[in-house]
């Protein structure tokens, strides 16, 4: 009987869904921010606003993707193991990033589903979720923008681990979702 050893990386499509959703994060958050340097109802504030929505639901589709890929291919260990209270902590801050992942695309929806506008997805309209209603558009709208200002956080406190476990311990984490040669 033959053994392999752990794998020393995350598979290649593993590491390209990571990175790419970093820049589709980026710029999901930069189109929402930069859409206040427009005026109202302006063509460029709706673009914005168009280009938010659909980065967001393309989040939401590579998500899938990416937690598809993750159960098919095996985590390469941490070397040197980490405390237990880090790698529980780990999995906490992986947990909360994929329910950002697929919660707020998923709010979006709803809130222009809720607020009977049209629900663009590059050149498609997609149905709406449920049936127009203004006061839960702005209800949702309110969480969706809170949870939002706290993506920002949980996505630093996700690089900052990523940059402590580089640099101060001194382990693979970092490395293993770098590409690798």
């Amino acid at each position: 009987m033959t053994t392999t050893a752990p794998p020393a990386h995350y598979a290649r499509l593993s590491i390209l869904l990571h990175w790419l959703t970093l820049v589709l994060l980026a710029a999901v958050y930069a189109c929402i921010e930069f859409r206040g340097l427009f005026p109202r109802d302006s063509a460029e504030r709706d673009l914005m606003k168009a280009l938010h929505f659909m980065l967001g639901l393309t989040v939401f589709v590579l998500v899938w993707l990416r937690l598809a890929t993750r159960l098919r291919n095996p985590t390469p260990p941490i070397l040197p193991k980490p405390p237990a209270w880090q790698t529980g902590l780990a999995h906490l801050v992986h947990l909360l990033l994929y329910g950002l992942l697929i919660g707020m695309p998923l709010a979006g929806w709803l809130i222009l589903s809720a607020a009977g506008k049209p629900i663009p997805f590059y050149g498609l309209e997609l149905p709406a979720l449920i049936e127009p209603n203004p006061d839960l558009a702005k209800f949702i709208k309110g969480w969706h923008e809170r949870v939002g200002t706290w993506g920002y956080w949980l996505i630093g406190l996700h690089a900052v681990a990523g940059l402590y476990h580089h640099w101060v311990r001194r382990d693979n984490t970092l490395r293993r979702m770098l590409p690798h040669r």
